[in-house]
């Protein structure tokens, strides 16, 4: 692939006018007769004539090396160009617009460029901030392009045909893989509309699935009961077509956030059947995007066999309880659970801030505003400040991702709300580390202090394969005590398995000690719970102590 087809792909999905490229110059993106630089740092010399070896034609690899303005077309994978070369002595410009576009642009893209020096050293190589076209102030730069689309009239609906569904063969002819950050060619489906993806949405909840894959290059599949099937006997989707089923459910403005950065987040539904938490991306063979099936049948405690522990957590009145483990074991369902359950027992006020919003929550006894990044507010940070005037009693943070959102979280607890939070930790003790660890040195011993005060509880949980079909979940539970306070408050988090194997009577249960209960109930095989303890060698010591031969 040439160095400049990175830069012809943005040229077409921002619907620019030109790209210009200049020695001693960055990069500058021209649209609607305005200029922006979409790099950082100027070019030299020897890369902008390296890039135009690149594109011109053999024929013409003689004349573009004397001075005058030359021009050719060039066919990148995205579209064909017009290019113009305007060559100086020890100076090279290359202009490069849609090759349907043959008026003049309003800018010469040259004109004004920011350095005037000519550099004639450096590296041979195009810098990678180029390469991946991390474009300088880049969200600013989509929100005046992609505004002037909208007022353009060309973020329309089309007729392109959909896809096959599952068990049809694809088509030869791949469709268009390029057209605009909007794909105007791929009419939205309101759910609910039966959009072409929604035969293999069906397809996943009828066979128990709970995740679907749509990549290209590849046949759909699906991840049932941890394993990964093919669906059927369908054949691999090429890029057009999962551009069609991807796009055919992502709203106009997820697929304007999908342009800006390569991935977006976001719900769909289709009524009746189930929610799907979505991920659409890229990644080196084109489109992707992954479906995590979230039922629309909420699982209660009860469904859920929760621990006395767990569900006493739910009744707190204020203090900060953290559900943690391994993306895809099942945090969402439990954090649903025990919402629904105070629902359903307590009269209170509860806001939700979801990244994005899954489980769907009907008011019955208590109040639930439930709010999604983007659509609702701009971070779970901004969310959370903000709910401390929102009258809350209890509070539910999808994701502790950064130091701030900790610290408000941690800030809201000890402020007399119930917080409920979520880590990708493996063990409770290891979440105690990683809340702390996150802040810098000299504020861990006030973190300490504040967690030692406000935190109630964590649930670490994992999900394994039960015999006969279908997944379970194996919690470990840390219930704070006061000696379990002073433990984190001294920063002596190592002693705390040891306290958890003493603390049974409270509801303290460890990992491998659930895992063992599993095996005695014969809900897991011992295979599968060894491979999913955490620490192994002590994981073998229990059994022997319960008299499970693992050999």
């Amino acid at each position: 692939m040439a160095r400049i087809d990175p830069l012809v792909r943005h040229l077409f999905e921002f619907g620019a006018d030109a790209i210009g490229l200049g020695s001693g110059h960055k990069v500058m993106l021209v649209a609607g007769g305005a200029r922006r630089p979409i790099t950082a740092a100027p070019m030299p010399l020897n890369q902008v004539e390296s890039i135009l070896s690149e594109m011109a034609p053999a024929s013409m690899l003689g004349d573009i090396n004397k001075p005058g303005k030359h021009e050719f077309t060039y066919r990148a994978p995205d579209g064909t160009v017009a290019v113009e070369v305007h060559r100086a002595v020890n100076e090279l410009r290359i202009v490069v617009r849609p090759a349907a576009d043959t008026d003049p642009v309003e800018e010469d893209p040259g004109e004004g460029f920011d350095s005037p020096g000519l550099p004639q050293t450096g590296a041979t190589e195009i810098p990678d901030e180029i390469k991946a076209i991390q474009v300088v102030s880049r969200q600013d730069a989509m929100d005046k392009i992609e505004q002037a689309a909208l007022d353009a009239g060309q973020l329309g609906g089309g007729g392109a045909p959909p896809p096959p569904v599952a068990n049809t063969p694809a088509p030869a002819a791949a469709a268009p893989t390029t057209v605009n950050p909007s794909r105007p060619d791929i009419p939205y489906v309101t759910p609910g509309d039966n959009a072409p993806i929604d035969t293999y949405f069906r397809q996943l909840v009828e066979r128990g699935g709970s995740d679907l894959y749509v990549c290209s290059d590849k046949p759909v599949i699906i991840r049932r009961d941890g394993d990964l099937v093919r669906l059927g006997d369908n054949s691999p989707l090429n890029p057009g077509q999962a551009e069609h089923l991807l796009f055919g459910i992502t709203p106009v403005e997820y697929r304007r956030e999908f342009y800006a950065a390569n991935d977006v987040d976001f719900a769909y539904e289709i009524p009746g059947l189930a929610r799907f938490r979505c991920n659409i991306f890229r990644d080196r063979r084109g489109v992707g995007g992954i479906f995590r099936q979230i039922p629309s049948k909420i699982l209660s405690a009860e469904d859920l066999n929760l621990p006395k522990a767990v569900l006493d957590m739910c009744n707190l009145n204020k203090g900060l309880v953290v559900v943690t483990g391994p993306t895809g074991s099942g945090k969402s369902t439990t954090l649903a659970a025990m919402i629904d359950y105070i629902n359903r027992t307590q009269s209170s006020h509860i806001i939700t801030i979801e990244d994005p919003i899954e489980f769907v929550h009907e008011d019955k006894s208590c109040v639930i505003n439930q709010r999604e990044l983007r659509t609702h507010t701009d971070s779970f940070k901004n969310a959370l400040r903000a709910a401390l005037r929102e009258d809350p009693d209890i509070v539910l943070v999808g994701e502790m991702r950064d130091l701030e959102t900790v610290a408000i979280a941690i800030e809201t607890a000890e402020t007399g709300h119930l917080v409920f939070g979520t880590l990708h930790t493996n063990t409770a003790p290891s979440t105690v580390d990683r809340i702390i660890d996150q802040f810098p040195a000299d504020r861990q011993a006030q973190i300490r202090t504040m967690l030692s005060e406000s935190l109630r509880g964590v649930v670490a949980q994992t999900l394994l394969k039960k015999n006969g079909g279908g997944r379970v979940a194996g919690l470990e539970i840390l219930v704070v005590t006061p000696s379990v306070s002073n433990i984190i408050r001294e920063g002596k988090t190592f002693q705390l398995p040891s306290i958890m194997q003493t603390g049974k009577s409270m509801g303290m249960v460890t990992l491998n000690d659930a895992l063992v209960q599993l095996i005695k109930a014969g809900t897991v095989t011992k295979e599968e719970a060894l491979a999913k303890a955490v620490d192994k060698n002590d994981f073998k010591n229990t059994c022997r102590r319960n008299q499970i031969n693992l050999d």
